[in-house]
């Protein structure tokens, strides 16, 4: 037991539009370091995407369209997104994830009966950060406060498990004008 959760080691993976992160097709994790594949709280897991998620990742992308033009604002996501479309962008993310590039994580239910949100760790270009942090809940599960529990769940995994000093999470911890306004170190 760590905390308010358990920790478990496994894997994870879903769609982040790419104008949003600093993708890398080097490691941003040292070598040595044990990628978190499991996160589990007494009201969700966090875990690896498969492309057997499909229908699930769908249905809670597309049940969240509203709430997702928020939390992406300006990157068209999911607009247009296809059942197809999606299963591409589970398979890139799992890619990314076994070749530790980005690390997306998957919520659901402790039955694993229904997708309620996902978690991006991403690498970074901008100035003084090690890392990208996005996440979003189901639409459906705003009103009774999983984002924030979410949130709050996260910057303690993070702090606790991984090895980022100044992880950013843009469009909640630093507004996007402010975020897009930091300068790309050269990497």
């Amino acid at each position: 037991m760590c905390g308010r959760f358990v920790l478990v080691l496994v894997c994870a993976t879903t769609f982040v539009p790419t104008t949003v992160m600093g993708q890398s097709v080097h490691p941003f994790v040292s070598g040595d370091f044990s990628v978190p594949d499991v996160l589990e709280t007494s009201e969700f897991r966090l875990r690896m995407l498969t492309i057997n998620d499909v229908d699930k990742d769908y249905a809670a992308v597309m049940s969240s369209v509203d709430h997702l033009r928020n939390v992406w604002p300006e990157s068209g996501w999911p607009d247009g997104l296809t059942i197809e479309d999606n299963l591409i962008d589970l398979g890139r993310h799992h890619r990314e994830f076994t070749n530790r590039t980005s690390f997306a994580y998957t919520m659901v239910t402790l039955d694993e009966s229904k997708v309620i949100g996902c978690v991006y760790v991403n690498p970074t270009r901008k100035h003084g950060y090690d890392a990208e942090v996005y996440l979003w809940v189901r639409q459906s599960e705003l009103a009774n406060g999983l984002d924030d529990r979410l949130f709050d769940t996260v910057v303690e995994w993070l702090d606790d498990h991984w090895e980022f000093g100044t992880p950013a999470f843009p469009g909640r911890t630093i507004g996007w004008d402010e975020w897009n306004s930091i300068p790309d170190e050269k990497r």
